[in-house]
């Protein structure tokens, strides 16, 4: 029986044609919430649960979103790590670390870090807002913006209010919504895969 990794590098990295690429959108609609999930969560933890938590599936997406968007080569970030940042109230706990754990986004390390305020937030590539600083969000865009950072909640109105990926519910899964142009004022590029399985992509043109 094959194992949850092996798994996940199989539909990575298996050529698509094109009679079957609708089939592969498709399929990659529930690489997140399926197969990428039971990869990156504990074996203890999927042994005592058959369903992931909330917790578990936000945590998940926030390390992979790392490895669908180009930064610009700007020099920030610290050297040897890929941060994801929590700002604010955590509601993680220790499952975003547990998540994270051993992974890297290219030649860096992925680490989660907790920070209290804008001025910790200098070496973060991914920034969480959490809602306990829903009061303040027009003056945490602006400055993670400036700062490159890609920034995701689960606020209300999130990526209305020009945060760049918000966290729905939908059908009693978690999927995500994209502020575009949020995201290229930032200087960010996210990949056309991520576009396609985003319930709504804000600022976006064509088909």
């Amino acid at each position: 029986m094959r194992t949850c990794p092996s798994r996940f590098a199989a539909q990575r990295s298996r050529p698509v044609s094109d009679a079957r690429r609708f089939s592969f959108w498709r399929d990659l609609r529930h690489l997140f919430s399926g197969v990428l999930l039971c990869c990156l969560i504990p074996t203890g933890a999927r042994a005592q649960q058959s369903r992931p938590t909330e917790s578990q599936v936000k945590a998940a997406y926030l390390y992979n979103f790392g490895k669908f968007v180009t930064w610009p080569d700007t020099g920030s970030g610290s050297a040897g790590s890929f941060e994801i940042c929590i700002l604010g109230k955590d509601p993680f706990g220790v499952v975003l670390d547990s998540t994270v754990s051993g992974g890297s986004i290219g030649d860096r390390k992925v680490t989660a870090r907790k920070i209290a305020s804008l001025q910790d937030s200098g070496h973060c590539r991914i920034l969480f807002i959490s809602s306990s600083e829903q009061g303040r969000l027009r003056a945490i865009l602006t400055a993670a913006k400036a700062s490159n950072q890609l920034t995701v909640s689960d606020i209300p109105d999130f990526a209305e209010k020009g945060g760049m990926i918000q966290f729905v519910p939908q059908e009693n899964k978690i999927r995500f919504e994209v502020n575009l142009p949020a995201t290229e004022e930032a200087g960010l590029m996210l990949s056309s895969e991520l576009l396609k399985v985003a319930t709504k992509v804000i600022g976006k043109t064509g088909p």
